[in-house]
C-alpha cells in the first residue's frame, strides 16, 4: 500500500518538473518580443511574465479538463499507473534537447504525445479518445497557426491604415508603452493555457490512484502548477528569446504590440474553447503575419521549418506605414543623375551650335 503513494508523489514530482521547463522553454515566447524591441529589460519582463503567468493558471481549466479526460479513454487505463509518468518523462526530454539547442518547439505537443504514446503502448489504439484527439487537438493544431498568421497580418495591416499619416516619433513612443499592455496580455494568456496542461495530468494521475472520483482539477494542483510555471518563467529561456525576437526579424515596438495582441488573442479562444495550442507555434506565426504586411518576402519562410535561421527584416520607417517604398523622400545624392545629364545636354548642343537646354545653372543669352 506504502508503494503507490510514492509512485504518485512521484509522478507529481515529475509533473512539475515538466511545468518548470515548460515555463523556461515557452514563457519565453510571453517577453520575446517586448525585449528584443528593448521597450522592457530582461529582469522587469521576467518578473512581470512570472506574476502574470501564476494569474493566468486561475482563470480556467477547460484545457485541463481536455488533457485530463479528453486525449485517453480514463476507463480503460484506469489501472495503468505508471502512465502519465511515462508521458512526462518523454515530454521533459524532449523540452530539454529543444532547450539546449535553442529551438522554438511545442511542449504541449510533446505532453500530448507522449500521453497518446504510453496509452497505445499499454493497451493499443483503442485507449485513444478519437473524436475528442480530432476537435481539440488536431483541428487547432492547424488552425492555431493559421488564425495567428492571419491576426498577425490584419492587425498590423490596421496599424498601418491607422497610423499612415502619424508622425513615425509619437507613434515608436505610443507604441513603447502599448506594447507593454500586450505583453502582460500575451503573459496572462500563455498561463491560461500552458499551466492548464500540466493540472490536466496531474489530475489524471490522481483519477487513476483513486484519489478523485471524477476528473476535476483540486485547488491545491492549481497552486503548485502555477508556481511551477513561474519559477521556470523567471529562469527565462534566453536562446529561444534570440530567435524569436531577432532571427525570424528585428522587430520594433510597432511590430511586438501587433504580434503579442495577435497572438494573445489566439491563444485566449483556444482556451475558451478548451483546446491546448501550441503557444510557441501561434505566436511564430504571428511574427510571420507582422512581417508579410511589408511583402512576402520581408521573411525568410524557411525559418518556419527550422527556425533557427535568420530572416531579412522588413523595414518599419515612417514610408513603410504610409505605403511607400523605403527612401521615397530621400533626396538625391548631390543631384548627381541630373547634373550628368545637363552636361551631356550642354555638351550635345554646343556641338551642334545650338543653344544650351534651360537649367537652374545655366546663364541666359
Amino acid at each position: 500500500m506504502f508503494e503507490v503513494p510514492v509512485l504518485l508523489v512521484l509522478i507529481v514530482v515529475v509533473a512539475l518538473i515538466f511545468d518548470f521547463t515548460n515555463g523556461a522553454h515557452d514563457c519565453a515566447n510571453a517577453i520575446a518580443t517586448v525585449v528584443s524591441t528593448k521597450v522592457l529589460s530582461p529582469r522587469v519582463a521576467v518578473v512581470m511574465a512570472a506574476s502574470l503567468n501564476f494569474i493566468g493558471a486561475f482563470l480556467g481549466t477547460k484545457v485541463a479538463t481536455t488533457l485530463g479526460a479528453g486525449i485517453v479513454n480514463t476507463d480503460m487505463v484506469a489501472n495503468c499507473q505508471p502512465l502519465v509518468l511515462a508521458a512526462l518523462l518523454g515530454a521533459i526530454a524532449w523540452n530539454l534537447i529543444t532547450w539546449y539547442f535553442g529551438i522554438p518547439s511545442s511542449s504541449s505537443h510533446a505532453l500530448i504525445g507522449g500521453l497518446m504514446g504510453a496509452a497505445v503502448a499499454y493497451a493499443g489504439f483503442s485507449t485513444l479518445n478519437g473524436a475528442s484527439i480530432a476537435e481539440k487537438i488536431l483541428l487547432p493544431l492547424i488552425l492555431s497557426p493559421l488564425a495567428g498568421f492571419g491576426m498577425g497580418f490584419l492587425t498590423m495591416f490596421l496599424i498601418m491604415l491607422l497610423c499612415a499619416r502619424a508622425n513615425r516619433n509619437k507613434l515608436t513612443r505610443a507604441f513603447t508603452k502599448l506594447q507593454i499592455v500586450s505583453a502582460a496580455f500575451m503573459a496572462t494568456s500563455h498561463g491560461l493555457n500552458d499551466a492548464q496542461k500540466t493540472m490536466g495530468v496531474i489530475t489524471l494521475a490522481l483519477f487513476i490512484f483513486n484519489k478523485i472520483d471524477t476528473i476535476a482539477v483540486p485547488f491545491w494542483v492549481k497552486c503548485v502548477c502555477a508556481l511551477a510555471m513561474a519559477m521556470g518563467t523567471a529562469l527565462g529561456g534566453w536562446k529561444i528569446i534570440k530567435t524569436m525576437g531577432h532571427k525570424i526579424f528585428k522587430l520594433e515596438p510597432v511590430h511586438g504590440f501587433a504580434t503579442e495582441t495577435s497572438a494573445a488573442a489566439v491563444i485566449c479562444g483556444a482556451s475558451l474553447f478548451g483546446a491546448p495550442v501550441s503557444t510557441t507555434h501561434t505566436i511564430t506565426a504571428c511574427i510571420f503575419g507582422v512581417g508579410s504586411t511589408k511583402r512576402l518576402s520581408a521573411v525568410r519562410w524557411g525559418v518556419a521549418g527550422t527556425s533557427t535561421d535568420a530572416t531579412q527584416p522588413p523595414n518599419c520607417s515612417a514610408n513603410s506605414l504610409r505605403g511607400r517604398p523605403a527612401g521615397a523622400n530621400r533626396p538625391r545624392a548631390n543631384g548627381s543623375v541630373w547634373k550628368r545629364r545637363h552636361r551631356a545636354a550642354t555638351r550635345k548642343s554646343l556641338n551642334s551650335n545650338a543653344r544650351p537646354p534651360d537649367w537652374k545653372t545655366a546663364r541666359p543669352s
